[in-house]
C-alpha cells in the first residue's frame, strides 16, 4: 500500500499546476472574446432636421436610374405630406430635403422598388411647417436599451436589433438628452442586465461619470416569436433610475422578422414620446440621491479626513509680503476641484480638439475629458475645475465662448 501511494502521489503533484495553467488560460480568453469581436454600433449624430421614414415607393421609369429619380422625389412628396406640409409643387419640396435614406430597394431595368426616409432641413423646412421654438430638455440621460428574447437578457454583449434601433434614432428634435453607448470594448463589460438591478449609488455614480450622464432611463424590449417565420409580439417597458422605477408598458406586434425592425424603430419613437411626457410631468428628474456629494461617508472616516485637510492646511505657509485676497472675488483653495458636465457644439472632428484644447487652457481647469463624441451634433465633456459652476462659466465667457447654464449643465458655443 506504500508503495503505490509513492507511486502516485508524484504525477497528482505534477499535474496539479498544468490543471490551474489551463484554467487560467481559459479564463483569459473568455475575458478577452468578451471585449473583442463584431460588436459595437456607432449612434448616428443628433441633429434638429426633420426625419421621415418607412416611405414605400413603386414606380416605373425610362431606365434604372430614371426610375429611382422618380421614386426619390415621389417619397419626398409622401413624406411632406407625412409630415403636415402644405400643397407645393414637388420640385420646391425637393429643394428642402437634406437627406434620402435607402432603408431598402430593388431595381429593375424600368422598375423601382424601395423602403426610403427623408430628412427635411429643418431651417428651410420649418417656417412652412410652423417649428417649434425652445423647449426644456433634460438632463443627460445614460440609455440602457435591455433585450429579452429566447431567455437571456442582453444589452451590448452581441450586436441586437433593439440596440441598432436605438443608435440609428434621430434625437435632435427630442426634449430628452439621450447618452447613447458605442458597445463596443469595456461597455459589454460595464453595462450589462445586472447593471439595472444595482441600488449602491456609489456604484452608478462611477459609471454616470465615466459617460458624463446625470441619470439613467432603461426601455426593456421583450420579443416572443409565435412559431418560426411567424408573428413577433413585443412588450416593451420604460423604467428610469438607479431604482428602475417603472414609468409605462405598451405592446406591437411584427407580422414576422423582416417587420421586426420597423416595429422597433416605433417603439423608440413612441418610448421617446413617454419619456418626454414623462419629463414634462416633472417625474423625469435626477435622482437626488445620485451625485458624489449626497454619499454618505463614515463619521470616522470623515474625522480623518478632516485632521488631513487641517494639517495641509497648516502646513501651507504663506511667503512674507504675499497679499491674501478674501471675499467674493477670492480664489478658491488649490486641492478644491469639483467636477461639472459641459455640452459643446461640434460640427467638425477638428472642433473636438479645438474646443477641448480652449476649455483645458481656461484658468482654473485642472482636467477635461469627453465623455460623448457626436460630429455633427453635441459632444459632452466632464471638467475638473477650482471653483464652482459659476466661476466655471465666467472664466469660458473669458476664452470667447457663449455659455449657457441649463439646470446645472453648461453649454458652450464658440
Amino acid at each position: 500500500m506504500t508503495a503505490l501511494t509513492l507511486l502516485l502521489s508524484p504525477p497528482k503533484r505534477r499535474l496539479l499546476p498544468v490543471v490551474l495553467g489551463g484554467a487560467a488560460l481559459a479564463v483569459a480568453a473568455a475575458l478577452i472574446a468578451q471585449v473583442s469581436g463584431d460588436r459595437g454600433i456607432a449612434p448616428v449624430a443628433a441633429t434638429t432636421d426633420i426625419s421621415v421614414g418607412n416611405i414605400d415607393v413603386n414606380v416605373v421609369g425610362k431606365n434604372p436610374e430614371d426610375a429611382r429619380q422618380q421614386g426619390w422625389l415621389a417619397a419626398e412628396v409622401q413624406a411632406w405630406k407625412k409630415v403636415g406640409g402644405p400643397d407645393l409643387p414637388p420640385q420646391q419640396i425637393e429643394s428642402m430635403v437634406s437627406a434620402v435614406l435607402i432603408q431598402k430597394e430593388r431595381v429593375g431595368p424600368r422598375r423601382y422598388v424601395a423602403t426610403l426616409g427623408v430628412v427635411f432641413d429643418r431651417k428651410r423646412a420649418g417656417a412652412l411647417l410652423g417649428a417649434a421654438g425652445e423647449q426644456a430638455h433634460s438632463q443627460p440621460m445614460l440609455t440602457l436599451p435591455v433585450l429579452i428574447s429566447g431567455g437571456t437578457y442582453t444589452m451590448y454583449q452581441v450586436r441586437n436589433p433593439w440596440q441598432r434601433a436605438w443608435a440609428e434614432f434621430q434625437s435632435g428634435a427630442s426634449a430628452i438628452d439621450y447618452v447613447r453607448p458605442v458597445g463596443a470594448g469595456g461597455d459589454s463589460l460595464l453595462l450589462t442586465y445586472g447593471q439595472t438591478g444595482r441600488r449602491s449609488r456609489a456604484w452608478w455614480n462611477n459609471i454616470l461619470d465615466a459617460y458624463g450622464a446625470s441619470d439613467i432611463i432603461v426601455p426593456v424590449a421583450q420579443l416572443q416569436r409565435q412559431w418560426p417565420g411567424g408573428p413577433v409580439k413585443g412588450t416593451f417597458t420604460a423604467r428610469y433610475g438607479p431604482d428602475s422605477t417603472y414609468l409605462d408598458q405598451f405592446t406591437m406586434t411584427a407580422a414576422n422578422d423582416d417587420a421586426l425592425p420597423q416595429m422597433l424603430e416605433q417603439a423608440v419613437q413612441r418610448f421617446d414620446r413617454i419619456f418626454s411626457l414623462a419629463l414634462a410631468d416633472g417625474k423625469l428628474r435626477p435622482d437626488s440621491t445620485l451625485g458624489h456629494e449626497n454619499i454618505q461617508i463614515s463619521p470616522a472616516i470623515q474625522a480623518l479626513l478632516d485632521a488631513a485637510r487641517a494639517q495641509e492646511a497648516a502646513a501651507a505657509a504663506i511667503p512674507e509680503g504675499q497679499t491674501v485676497v478674501t471675499g467674493p472675488g477670492a480664489p478658491p483653495p488649490a486641492g478644491q476641484v469639483n467636477g461639472f458636465t459641459i455640452q459643446f457644439a461640434t460640427p467638425s472632428a477638428a472642433e473636438v480638439d479645438t474646443s477641448l484644447a480652449f476649455v483645458r487652457a481656461t484658468p482654473g481647469v485642472r482636467s477635461a475629458t469627453p465623455s460623448s463624441i457626436a460630429i455633427g451634433g453635441m459632444s459632452v465633456m466632464r471638467v475638473g475645475f477650482a471653483g464652482d459652476l459659476d466661476a466655471l462659466a465666467a472664466a469660458l465667457r473669458g476664452r470667447g465662448f457663449q455659455v449657457s447654464n441649463v439646470a446645472g449643465v453648461l453649454v458652450i458655443h464658440r
